[in-house]
C-alpha cells in the first residue's frame, strides 16, 4: 500500500481539526440559544403575586359570670386610626343599658370576672367617653338591649390598636359587659356596676 506523502498529510490533519472545532462551536451556539430561549420564557411568565395582608382584627366570645345569663360574640377590626367593635349580646334585662369596656387582663376565671382587672388604660388617662376629651383606650359607649334582652353592638375604641404587639394592643385583653350604664364621669369606671359577662380578645 502506498503511504500518503507528508506534504499531503498536514493539510488533511488541519482540515479534520477545523471540522472538529466547527462542530464544537455549533454545539456551543445551540446551547447558548437554548439558554436564551429559557431566559425569555422565564421573563415573559408573570411572577406570582403575593396576596395583600388581611386587615388586622380580633374577636371575643363573651361568657356569663356566676349567676348571670349574658353571653355574645364580638369582633374588633382596625379601621383607620380606631377600632370598630361589632357583634351581638343576649341574656340582658329587657330595655336596659350597660357599660361596655376592654379591661387590662385577659383572665375571666374569677366567678365575678374581677380577674380581668380594671379598664385597659395604657396612656394613664382619666375615664371618660370615647370620642370626647380624655378617656381610657378601653372605653366604649354603652350598649342598649331591646325588649327581649338582645343588644346589637356597633361601637369603637380610640387610642387602642389590634394585633400589632404594641402597649396599646387589645389582643390578650378582656372585654366586659357591666350591670349598669356607664355615666362617663365617675372615676375610674363610670359607676357601671357588676360584671355580667367576660371574654378574652384573641387575634383572628
Amino acid at each position: 500500500m502506498t503511504s500518503m506523502p507528508s506534504r499531503l498529510l498536514v493539510p488533511a490533519v488541519l482540515a479534520a481539526a477545523l471540522a472538529a472545532c466547527g462542530g464544537g462551536s455549533s454545539g456551543g451556539d445551540n446551547a447558548a440559544a437554548e439558554a436564551d430561549r429559557a431566559g425569555e420564557t422565564a421573563t415573559s411568565t408573570p411572577a406570582t403575586e403575593t396576596p395583600a395582608a388581611a386587615a388586622a382584627g380580633a374577636s371575643a366570645m363573651l361568657e356569663p359570670t356566676e349567676g348571670n345569663q349574658t353571653r355574645g360574640e364580638l369582633r374588633f377590626a382596625a379601621v383607620g386610626d380606631r377600632i370598630e367593635v361589632t357583634g351581638t349580646i343576649s341574656g340582658l334585662p329587657g330595655n336596659s343599658t350597660h357599660g361596655f369596656h376592654v379591661h387590662e387582663t385577659g383572665d375571666c376565671s374569677a366567678p365575678d370576672a374581677t380577674s380581668a382587672g380594671g379598664h385597659f388604660n395604657p396612656a394613664g388617662t382619666e375615664h371618660g367617653r370615647v370620642g370626647q376629651d380624655a378617656h381610657h383606650a378601653g372605653d366604649s359607649d354603652n350598649i342598649t338591649a331591646d325588649a327581649e334582652g338582645n343588644a346589637t353592638v356597633q361601637g369603637w375604641l380610640e387610642g387602642a390598636t389590634v394585633g400589632d404587639g404594641a402597649a396599646t394592643d387589645i389582643v390578650g385583653k378582656a372585654v366586659i359587659v357591666h350591670a349598669d350604664a356607664d355615666d362617663y364621669v365617675t372615676q375610674p369606671t363610670g359607676n357601671a356596676g357588676d360584671r355580667l359577662a367576660c371574654g378574652v380578645i384573641a387575634a383572628r
